[in-house]
């Protein structure tokens, strides 16, 4: 009996031309150049993440952590969160305990490190981050999920944070690394689903032939590893019900997303699946089936999981999810989700037909075959090239160390993998591998984790930042040579005078539909997503070469529905529920008249 993760047969090996194992090779001299490492010249290079032991005795030590993207000062430029991880010396106060990076927004290209200066060093055994306003007062707060007690930092108004945790009532004491914020029974208060991993009882070790994992071995093609998942306790998972008072209070089995089989979760999202304007929610569980559930609107969710076809991929078998991204990769006006996986596995999309029906068309749309030796970790999905189609970004790295003792055709550090969202016949789509050109971020090979995308520099452009386990982050700058147009919104929540509803202020879950260059494309509103990460909020929308900006329309989650003309693109619109646009920024500064169309074309 063996104790491990979840994965297919093991693939045969694929080399490049150098003889290198295709996840740590496979670049072109040349090519197109999208992305470049500006880790350094950005200042970030100066924070390490650091988990466990080099040798990763112990599954907690090599999961890694997330990143999350946030304007947290509210001065119109994201700033950066990278979760920190810890030891077991740590723990137990023999050593200094690694701490979390803040890094905040210079406006230059550059960022300076304040986690001491704002209190959100998380001295703890850190992995998930999510971010949302949850008590509806203008300024992004963070929630951190970590082995042992958790953390809900809640912001200041001054540069600084207070952990509210406990006095929020989150009383989970073991391992919850995913969150994810929305308001399920509508409110206007965003409530907080928390996802529960492994049960890890320090004082029974998982060690391979002990009781802890019924005297399992734990191997990975014959050679001993870490234990687990498999073979472990899992951790259930949470719903908290925002009380508005700063309280929450624990209704997961009230509202039908009661985790009994405590399954291994990591990755959770509110996001409006079917259209009716509800948030529902979907959940990767690693190794075991993922969770969609379905806001019937009434305080209570229906489980579709398995009725959905989101629960196993097409070979009606689970895969090791680790990062979920949401999105709708054919304008077609459905979320669609691509779930990455263990390697020796394919990463799977699932094309939402309607109907909450979900089909594995990871082969047909040319993802599967790139993707098997890699173990794929932060996802999303980005249009980075702003042609109005969204493309795939996937970040890697393995999770045994050993691998790079064996000639198996894979490594502990991998590359990221590019994916461009391309025609496939006269109405579908798929995704066309982007070579990695040698010296550019598509090359960098690195043990990836938690993965966050959004526009760093407020030049229109999606950039990646990556948070590793064991070293310094990576922020790959967005520098694709295209001239397209585009525009971003960022929502602020109000009240319906419909029916009186209130959309909380953050307008987590709005769904905008932008009708622009012949096309409608849909964005979400969304306070978590990749592995256990969070992205911009605001909404990014490519337009190609059309220079009119076109029309959003609006779903709040109040129920209301707005259609509001914009007048020019290349801009960072503000726009509040209810009185249209209230400010915009041109090329990261205020523009003298936010409802003024362009001078002129890029």
């Amino acid at each position: 009996m063996s104790s491990g993760i979840a994965a297919g047969v093991a693939a045969p090996a694929q080399y490049d031309e150098l003889k290198r194992p295709i996840t740590a090779g496979g670049f072109v001299e040349k090519g197109p150049i999208v992305f470049q490492d500006v880790t350094k010249q950005a200042g970030l290079a100066g924070w390490t993440h650091k988990m466990g032991t080099p040798e990763k005795r112990f599954i907690v030590e090599t999961n890694g952590s997330g990143v999350c993207l946030l304007d947290y000062d509210n001065d119109g430029w994201l700033d950066i969160y990278l979760v920190n991880g810890a030891t077991f010396d740590s723990l137990d106060g023999k050593e200094e305990s690694p701490h979390a990076a803040l890094f905040h927004n210079n406006h230059d290209g550059t960022f300076t490190e304040v986690a001491h200066k704002a209190g959100v060093t998380n001295d703890r055994w850190g992995y998930g981050c999510s971010v949302a306003d949850y008590d509806n007062d203008g300024w992004p707060d963070i929630y951190v999920g970590n082995y042992g007690k958790n953390r809900l930092y809640h912001n200041n108004h001054d540069g600084t944070f207070t952990d509210v945790a406990p006095k929020a009532g989150f009383n989970t004491d073991n391992w919850t690394p995913g969150s994810a914020w929305g308001d399920y029974d509508g409110d206007g208060k965003l409530d907080l689903y928390v996802t529960g991993y492994v049960h890890f009882d320090r004082s029974n070790l998982p060690i391979a032939g002990t009781k802890a994992v019924g005297y399992a071995s734990c191997l990975y093609r014959g050679a001993n590893v870490n234990c687990g998942p498999r073979g472990l306790p899992g951790e259930p998972d949470h719903l908290y019900h925002n009380n508005g008072d700063g309280t929450f209070t624990d209704v997961t089995v009230k509202a039908g997303v009661e985790d009994k089989d405590k399954y291994y979760g990591f990755t959770a999202i509110f996001v409006d699946i079917n259209g009716d304007g509800k948030p529902d929610l979907v959940v990767g569980n690693d190794s075991e089936p993922n969770f969609l559930y379905i806001n019937k609107g009434d305080g209570t969710f229906d489980d579709q999981s398995y009725v959905s076809g989101f629960a196993l991929n097409k070979d009606g078998r689970e895969i090791a999810s680790m990062g979920i991204a949401a999105g709708d990769y054919e304008n077609n006006g459905q979320i669609d989700f691509f779930v990455t996986d263990f390697g020796d596995d394919y990463k799977v999309l699932f094309h939402n037909d309607g109907d909450v029906s979900f089909t594995d068309v990871s082969y047909k749309a040319g993802i599967a075959q790139t993707t098997i030796p890699f173990v794929g970790w932060g996802d999303g999905f980005l249009d980075y090239d702003n042609d109005g189609w969204l493309d795939l970004f996937e970040v890697n790295g393995h999770v045994y160390p050993e691998v790079d003792q064996h000639d198996w055709g894979t490594t502990w550090a991998e590359r990221p993998l590019l994916f461009h969202n391309v025609p496939d016949g006269p109405k579908e789509r798929r995704f066309q591998n982007v070579p990695a050109v040698m010296g550019t971020g598509l090359a960098d090979v690195i043990p990836a984790r938690g993965a966050a995308f959004g526009d760093l520099f407020n030049d229109g452009k999606i950039d990646v930042v990556i948070n590793p386990i064991d070293g310094p982050p990576a922020l790959l700058r967005n520098v694709n040579a295209d001239k397209h147009h585009w525009v971003e919104l960022k929502l602020v929540g109000g009240t319906n005078p419909a029916n009186g509803r209130k959309s909380p202020l953050d307008a987590t879950c709005a769904t905008v539909y932008l009708t622009a260059n012949g096309m409608r494309m849909r964005q979400d509103v969304l306070a978590s997503s990749s592995y256990i990460s969070a992205n911009d909020r605001r909404v990014h929308f490519g337009l190609g070469d059309a220079t009119d900006a076109g029309e959003a329309e609006i779903h709040w989650p109040s129920g209301a529905k707005e259609i509001v003309k914009l007048p020019a693109g290349d801009r960072i619109y503000t726009i509040e529920e209810g009185k249209g646009i209230t400010g915009a920024l041109c090329q990261g500064k205020p523009c003298a008249d936010p409802k003024a169309p362009a001078v002129a074309a890029r």
